[in-house]
């Protein structure tokens, strides 16, 4: 198995080497031939987790063998020196150091450990979100409330949003909130792909005394990243969507200065109090999904990052450009690149309610067998989200593009 995985990874590689933009259709096929897909669909729903590479899965299905067959014999001699060096990989590929990282089940565990675990709140201070911030990370967000006696400040962001616009809206709302200690962040919406100017942000917001907390379970992957380049001192991660490895692998991090702002979780023992590891403790995980986490790497850099994020952007602006301005459409990512990465997501004109927006998802699978998902939660009405994956073709965005004027000339 590990001589033919290296053999694929030798076509990819040649494929991207010093590739930063879309690549050529035959290219294209060739990596989405890594992948296996439902077939009687066009499926465009990849925002809820990823599909690992044909070599991932055989490296997963290989570990959870041997796992199974050795159970602790494994665990307890190896299993640390494998998941260490894991945890190194990771952090080498997010361009930080790996006492800087803590592996997760996912950016969920990885952002409710950062928020629940931070401890410079005192009773009387603010927390900042926006509507097109994450549910749970909300949630946990209003928790802090009955743990640190915060009060929570909500913000809807401008739709449709400009560059400045959006760091002009954290700014007037730190401006008019100054007891705002700490801000949650979403690099990439889950809710409309919206992209934030993290680091312009998170920098107005330092000058002010206020931390950032940034959710980038959409951005690994999906954006060509280095954790450097947000310059935030708290991050959640999640390697299941846009880096292709199975279910249930995540990543924390907290810049190495700042471990100490950071609660580490119940019950971990004093000796661990400078170890990124003690913030987050998930008991007995899926070794396995751990351990597939650098042939997942392996696929994704063999693509290329910058290639990658390129052709994510392509698969939309096939879509959303073409179909912008259409008098029954409205599409809630702007045209300017800096704002958007492969998600975008759309309403009709005029339907903002939730079951609306359940309808014509279901509409668009029912009649066009193009399988999206609708979406809550935008302060101008709910939406409909379209995800494709890197595997998706050109072809099946045109079969979106064409379902949609079908529907926009229906109403």
């Amino acid at each position: 198995m590990h001589i033919a995985r290296r053999g694929v990874l030798g076509g990819l590689g040649a494929l991207s080497a010093g590739a930063a933009s879309a690549a050529q259709p035959a290219d294209w096929a060739a990596i989405a031939a890594l992948y296996d897909r439902p077939r009687d669909i066009v499926h465009l729903e990849h925002g809820n987790w990823g599909a690992m590479a044909r070599p991932v899965l055989a490296a997963y299905e290989a570990h959870t063998a041997r796992i199974n067959r050795e159970t602790s014999y494994y665990s307890r001699r190896e299993f640390g020196r494998d998941i260490e060096a894991v945890r190194q990989r990771v952090a080498a590929a997010l361009g930080v150091t790996a006492g800087e990282i803590a592996l997760t089940r996912g950016a969920t565990e990885a952002l409710q450990a950062l928020i629940g675990g931070y401890s410079r709140l005192r009773t009387g201070d603010q927390v900042l979100t926006a509507d097109l911030d994450y549910d749970s990370m909300i949630t946990a967000m209003h928790w802090l409330k009955q743990r640190r006696g915060a009060d929570l400040v909500r913000i809807d962001l401008p739709e449709p949003a400009t560059y400045q616009g959006l760091i002009d809206t954290y700014e007037a709302a730190l401006a008019a909130h100054p007891r705002v200690r700490l801000i949650l962040l979403t690099q990439v919406s889950h809710r409309t792909g919206l992209v934030l100017p993290v680091r312009e942000i998170v920098s107005m917001a330092r000058a002010r005394g206020v931390d950032a907390i940034v959710d980038s379970a959409h951005a690994w992957g999906q954006i060509d990243m280095r954790l450097t380049d947000l310059d935030a001192d708290f991050v959640g991660l999640n390697l299941h969507k846009w880096i292709g490895a199975p279910l249930g692998v995540g990543a924390l991090y907290i810049k190495r200065d700042r471990i100490g702002d950071i609660d580490p979780f119940m019950g971990e023992e004093a000796g661990r109090q400078n170890d990124i590891r003690a913030r987050v403790h998930s008991g007995t995980s899926n070794m396995a999904a751990f351990l597939s986490a650098p042939d997942a790497l392996d696929i994704h850099e063999s693509i290329g990052p910058a290639r990658k994020a390129a052709r994510l952007k392509a698969l939309r602006d096939h879509w959303v450009e073409r179909l912008r301005g259409h008098p029954g459409i409205e599409m809630l990512t702007p045209a300017d690149p800096r704002l958007y990465a492969g998600i975008s997501s759309f309403r009709l004109s005029g339907r903002t309610s939730v079951a609306e927006n359940a309808a014509i998802a279901r509409t668009l699978l029912e009649r066009d067998r193009v399988f999206t998902v609708h979406r809550a939660g935008p302060a101008r009405g709910a939406c409909v989200r379209v995800t494709p994956a890197v595997f998706t073709s050109m072809d099946e965005m045109e079969r979106l593009t064409s379902a949609l004027r079908s529907l926009a000339e229906d109403r």
